[in-house]
């Protein structure tokens, strides 16, 4: 397996709001929660991160904020996809500029292209050379699926080092692997395939439910694979849960019930059910995160 930009857990960091603005008060506590259980990288303004409803100056600043709340003790990668690769290489220049470590990028949807199209996007964006790589591939929310021979070109790229894989195929994952695994890092991007991608040669994951249970997350990464094995399944109801509404509508419901954020998401998202509030408390207190 290839170096690895992190071992273990980044988590996919929600952004909290408060009356239509970002909450960067809240921001910085939800950093310092993450640091202080120990976890291995923050995602900042990935797509659990809401930075379709961001402003550009919105965004810069949550980077900002996050990057210099981190001070260097866990890489920083900033999420930059979408769908006009100029945008991209932009973003990820300023990226670059406000100290992000690395970028994530995620397929182009709606337009989507073909999967010639994404050998183009995605060597113009790491040719461009601002920021290392990471692939994201999460056809339920894009429309568009990274197939495993489009990834074996793309991982002859010196400047895509990493691939970040949520179709939840784990026939798709093995064959990454097999193809890619000597010149790319893998991660999971689902938590409910988290050690099922580990058990093929991923390093890790970046993860939603680490918003939450950051130590779990963490945990699940790094302990023996028996103990991994057993903590997926315990929080597998929950993190079915967490994707009951679409992200991260349910996530953001949860960390209010904790404690650690207001749940308010910008539009087009509304706020959770009545059902999957029920839901997520009985998942919480099933697993000891909310008594």
């Amino acid at each position: 397996m290839a170096n690895a930009l992190f071992t273990g857990c980044a988590t996919a960091l929600i952004t909290p709001f408060h009356q239509g603005e970002v909450d960067y008060k809240t921001l910085q506590r939800l950093v310092d929660f993450q640091l202080e259980n120990g976890i291995d990288g923050i995602v900042a303004c990935g797509t659990t991160g809401e930075p379709s409803t961001m402003t550009a100056q919105e965004w810069e600043s949550v980077l900002s904020l996050i990057v210099k709340t981190v001070h260097g003790r866990v890489p920083v990668i900033a999420g930059t996809g979408g769908n006009n690769t100029r945008d991209v290489i932009e973003k990820a220049r300023r990226a670059r500029e406000l100290g992000a470590d690395a970028q994530l990028c995620v397929t182009p949807y709606y337009n989507k292209t073909t999967q010639a199209g994404l050998i183009a996007h995605y060597t113009a964006v790491a040719r461009d050379g601002a920021l290392p790589v990471i692939v994201y591939n999460v056809p339920s929310r894009t429309g568009l699926n990274l197939l495993p021979d489009t990834l074996n070109i793309l991982a002859d790229e010196e400047n895509i080092i990493a691939m970040k894989e949520a179709s939840a195929s784990m026939i798709q994952v093995m064959n990454m692997v097999r193809l890619c695994g000597d010149r790319m890092a893998f991660y999971s991007g689902t938590d409910e395939i988290t050690v099922p991608v580990r058990s093929v040669g991923g390093v890790g994951t970046i993860s939603v439910l680490s918003n939450l249970a950051p130590k779990v997350m963490r945990d699940m990464t790094h302990l023996p694979l028996d103990e991994a094995i057993r903590l997926n399944l315990q929080y597998l109801p929950l993190i079915t849960a967490l994707f009951s509404e679409v992200s991260p509508i349910p996530v953001k419901a949860a960390a209010e019930m904790m404690g650690l954020c207001e749940s308010e998401v910008r539009l087009p998202l509304t706020a959770a059910s009545e059902k999957t509030k029920e839901l997520l408390k009985a998942e919480l207190q099933k697993v000891g995160l909310l008594c």
